[in-house]
């Protein structure tokens, strides 16, 4: 299910001891053990090193390619970087992922206290890693000009954006800029941006339009903001900027394609999601109408969804509805035999998750297992044993990252509306 986005003034003292307070009663860990911390130091003294049972101890020397990552201004924890080029009347793209497996030994202090965090969270004072800083925000991090060990995903696509071939493999990268989202829109925007980062757009559309066609889900949840303002705070919304959705393309189509590897191979860890219930698209529907949003009765849900304008505060009321014909995504393993369901419905398609090593336990193990079969061997004992376990890691943490986005938004509702106690406002039911 989306994630809402909400910020909140992080220097301001009642926010901050709240946020703390948040934590401690979720038992979210405010530090790691010793053990993690020295290991993850050794690790990156020591350098990347090839995983047990890798496909190839060959790293192929990619620096020629002009990776950029794109990111939130603030964030250290880069776990992708992207380029492209043209291919005849195709595309070429390179997605370069950040290769944790490297620094993690199988067994060892980081990897158990990883599968216990299971992914980083996010709160708006501080983030709680995954993994210590010095190798999240450091070591494995891809930042700007430093050389870096990486998972390289080159994805051939064909003049509509299909894609038509996959490869997979470790390389050495450099990446030539950090940007923030409205510093690579702005290069696209005023067409100073080069080729292969400007190709994101061409790209990015294209795949839009493949979504479409497949009947996909596309929801664009506006990102919001408390704002102290005087003796109160009010809530602000974020423009949505197209640069975020061609972005989250590349990584849906990397995902696609890991997903063909371990389907064909019948080994693997698939994000799945079951189509939505049709009681769930009729109320979802009813607020639709509550709402004065036109909802053509030939319309699919898919179709109205995605035309939602986050900008519009009606179409972001509706948006967070929507968001109920998400429920029920999990993750299934497999090895020899697939699963009887293997589909993401909001994607329409198999996928699997593999973009965010940095942030999430499960992409380290799902990267190994398709590096592997790129190269038509089995894969490590180690990734594959732990396909029973990752599903219910995964399953908790993604319980505990969603109990503290919830206390996030009651305390942004809380403290937003404070000042307006006693007032009187026109309101939908939905």
């Amino acid at each position: 299910m989306p994630s809402l986005c909400v910020r909140c003034p992080h220097d301001d003292d009642f926010f901050e001891s709240h946020f703390v307070k948040l934590r401690q009663e979720l038992d979210i860990p405010a530090s790691f053990p010793e053990a993690v911390e020295q290991e993850a130091a050794e690790a990156v003294r020591r350098g990347p090193v090839v995983p047990p049972g890798a496909a190839s101890s060959d790293i192929a020397d990619r620096r020629d390619i002009d990776f950029v990552t794109i990111d939130p201004p603030t964030s250290l924890d880069l776990d992708q970087a992207f380029a492209s080029e043209r291919r005849g009347n195709g595309y070429r793209v390179f997605y370069a992922i950040a290769d944790v497996a490297a620094f993690v030994t199988p067994g060892g202090a980081i990897d158990a206290e990883a599968r216990a965090r299971g992914v980083t969270l996010y709160s708006p004072d501080i983030n709680t890693l995954l993994h210590p800083a010095i190798l999240a925000e450091n070591g494995a991090s891809l930042l700007a000009a430093a050389d870096r060990q990486a998972i390289v995903w080159t994805l051939d696509l064909d003049s509509d954006g299909k894609l038509v071939g996959t490869d997979v493999r470790r390389a050495l990268v450099r990446s030539r800029a950090k940007l923030s989202y409205q510093e690579a829109q702005d290069q696209i925007d005023s067409q100073t941006a080069p080729e292969s980062l400007a190709l994101l757009a061409e790209i990015g559309r294209l795949r839009q339009q493949l979504e479409r066609e497949r009947g996909a889900v596309s929801l664009n949840l506006p990102s919001q903001e408390v704002v102290h303002e005087d003796d109160h705070y009010r809530l602000e919304y974020d423009i949505s900027r197209p640069i975020e959705n061609w972005n989250a393309q590349i990584s849906l189509l990397t995902g696609i394609a890991a997903a063909s590897l371990m389907v064909g191979a019948k080994v693997g860890l698939l994000r799945t999601l079951p189509e939505p219930y049709d009681r769930t698209v009729k109320r979802i529907r009813r607020s639709a109408l509550a709402l004065g949003i036109e909802w053509p009765k030939a319309m699919p849900y898919a179709e109205r969804v995605r035309d939602l304008d986050p900008n519009d505060p009606k179409h972001a009321a509706l948006l967070n509805q929507a968001a109920r014909g998400l429920r029920g995504a999990g993750y299934v393993g497999f090895v020899g035999e697939l699963p009887e369901y293997t589909r993401h419905a909001a994607i329409a398609a198999d996928y699997a998750h593999v973009t965010a090593p940095l942030r999430r336990v499960c992409d380290r193990f799902a990267n190994e297992i398709v590096l592997n079969i790129s190269a038509d061997r089995e894969p490590p004992e180690w990734a594959v044993s732990a396909l029973d376990e990752l599903p219910s890691v995964m399953g908790k943490a993604r319980s505990r990252d969603r109990s503290l986005e919830r206390a996030v938004v009651d305390l942004a509702e809380a403290v937003s509306l404070a000042h307006r106690i006693g007032h009187y406002f026109p309101g939908v039911v939905v």
